[in-house]
């Protein structure tokens, strides 16, 4: 049974475009758009709204290519600390050079990139370095004097007015950055109070998706947002200046209602009027509420959601990187919707199947581990580790296989290239332990699908994994995560450790 569809993708990225234009034209033919979350490849928006393109601002962005110039940011100190984008697991200044490969492959330049609050990192200056070296043109901006009590210290010539000017040509200059916390919206309000040195009467606004202003409070996609931020302690709540200046209520988060008098008193000191701007709903450009179609899909895919990010959470409490209360706020928020772990279908098949082996001394450190998949017809398959395969190696070929209508006692790999493999990893790399993982499970599945139909048959079956729910007992290794990566899956692993070993290569 295939998964139903909760979002029209269309119909919010009309609307989308629409929301932005108008909004160029309320100011003088310039406004600065802070792209709040992923700018390509948002995945969490897909997940919570079934339906959702996760390239649509992308898309958006290449039908305004002609009336677009696009600003990257990126916080010196991410860099520094080398801080990790969890669905992709590359460094944050990985992830800049990726979404400007990413934007060029869909013919969008990258017209600047701005390091912001440096101040001579060594990091941050390799990276200005490569970047610049690739003919990237490069900004630094330091923390801003007086931020965020002295308004007029803010804005003067010492505050937003030390930051080099960066060139743009066209009416809407979107920026964008990996994360929050890159520095965009600094980088707006300093392009702004250059603007008007310069005669041009400039706006900002914001490009939102969460939280949906126009749901209720403790909608579940609402919540999914408490959920995904709990690392940085994000909250929605009802916002108040919204609710004084239209007797409406609207949803926003702690951060921007927090920020807003602040930034309401620097947008006026700016331009020398009274605030454009009433609420911070006001300064957002969303309509994502407006695409949803089935409320109930919707709801249920964002309580699924909920369930990943404890998952997620518990094994990167486990890993260092983050702390108890985290893990904490998110058992916090099943604990409100009357959520539990078992309630993703995958979890409780891959813990059977882990108990399974236990029987059988399988030469794993007496670690054995389970792995379960949801395919799309509801089907679950299950894979458990061996000597000669990890559990996720084991789930993908058992997967395949099923998709493929293969007889199980029918091997897909053809044993002299495992024999080769194996002596490879023993003999040649000295490696402790033989067993395939899923990335070398996959290239020796392709390598027998040459000389194997039937392997082939299979491997055509790989792309109907994309989108299926996975679940294992431990943390899968590099090699085991990167193949899942790469098939495209919704993956949670309980918080235990593979190996007892603390070096994982």
């Amino acid at each position: 049974m295939a998964k139903s569809t909760g979002f029209d993708n269309e119909k919010y990225l009309a609307e989308q475009t629409q929301a932005i234009l108008e909004r160029v034209k309320r100011f003088d033919n310039k406004l600065y758009l802070e792209f709040g979350g992923k700018i390509v490849f948002d995945y969490h928006a897909s997940r919570v709204l079934p339906g959702f393109d996760p390239n649509v601002k992308i898309r958006l962005l290449k039908q305004l290519k002609d009336k677009a110039d696009i600003i990257l940011c990126i916080y010196a100190g991410d860099i520094e600390r080398r801080k990790v984008r969890a669905d992709f697991g590359i460094t944050y200044d990985v992830d800049a050079l990726k979404l400007i490969d990413d934007l060029r492959s869909w013919e969008i330049n990258v017209a600047a990139v701005v390091i912001t609050r440096f101040n001579n990192q060594p990091a941050a200056k390799i990276f200005k370095n490569k970047l610049q070296r690739r003919n990237v043109k490069v900004y630094t901006h330091q923390f801003t004097k007086g931020y965020p009590t002295e308004v007029d210290l803010i804005v003067s010539d010492e505050g937003y007015g030390a930051n080099e000017y960066i060139e743009t040509e066209k009416p809407l200059v979107v920026v964008t950055g990996p994360g929050p916390g890159s520095g965009k919206l600094a980088t707006c309000l300093s392009q702004c109070y250059h603007e008007y040195k310069r005669g041009v009467k400039a706006g900002y606004a914001k490009f939102e998706t969460f939280p949906i202003w126009n749901l209720p409070l403790k909608h579940p996609v609402n919540i999914a947002y408490e959920a995904a931020t709990a690392d940085i302690r994000d909250f929605n709540l009802i916002d108040p200046f919204h609710l004084e200046a239209y007797q409406a209520t609207a949803v926003n988060y702690n951060r921007d209602v927090e920020a807003f008098p602040l930034l309401e008193r620097i947008l006026e000191k700016i331009t020398g009027h009274e605030s454009f701007y009433k609420s911070p709903t006001d300064m957002g450009v969303n309509r994502a509420g407006f695409g949803i179609i089935d409320d109930q899909v919707v709801r249920e895919a964002s309580k699924q959601e909920i369930i990943r990010r404890y998952f997620r959470y518990s094994c990167e409490y486990i890993m260092g990187f983050v702390d108890k209360e985290t893990v904490q706020r998110v058992e916090l928020i099943m604990d409100e919707l009357g959520l539990k772990a078992l309630d993703r279908k995958v979890v409780e098949p891959a813990q059977k199947a882990a108990k399974e082996g236990q029987d059988k001394d399988q030469g794993n450190e007496g670690i054995f581990c389970g792995a379960a998949i949801e395919l799309k017809n509801g089907e679950i398959i299950t894979g458990k580790n061996s000597t000669l395969m990890h559990a996720t190696a084991s789930l993908v070929l058992n997967s395949i296989k099923k998709l493929a209508d293969i007889p199980d006692k029918i091997h897909l790999l053809s044993p002299s290239i495992m024999e080769s493999i194996a002596n490879l990893k023993k003999n040649i790399s000295g490696a402790k332990s033989v067993s395939l993982d899923l990335e070398e499970a996959l290239i020796a599945l392709s390598i027998s699908a040459t000389t194997n139909p039937t392997a082939q048959l299979a491997m055509e079956k790989l792309r109907e994994l994309s989108g299926c729910e996975v679940h294992t007992t431990h943390i899968p290794a590099p090699g085991d995560e990167a193949g899942l990566r790469r098939l495209g899956v919704n993956l949670t692993s309980d918080p235990n450790f593979s190996s007892k070993s603390l070096f994982v290569r």
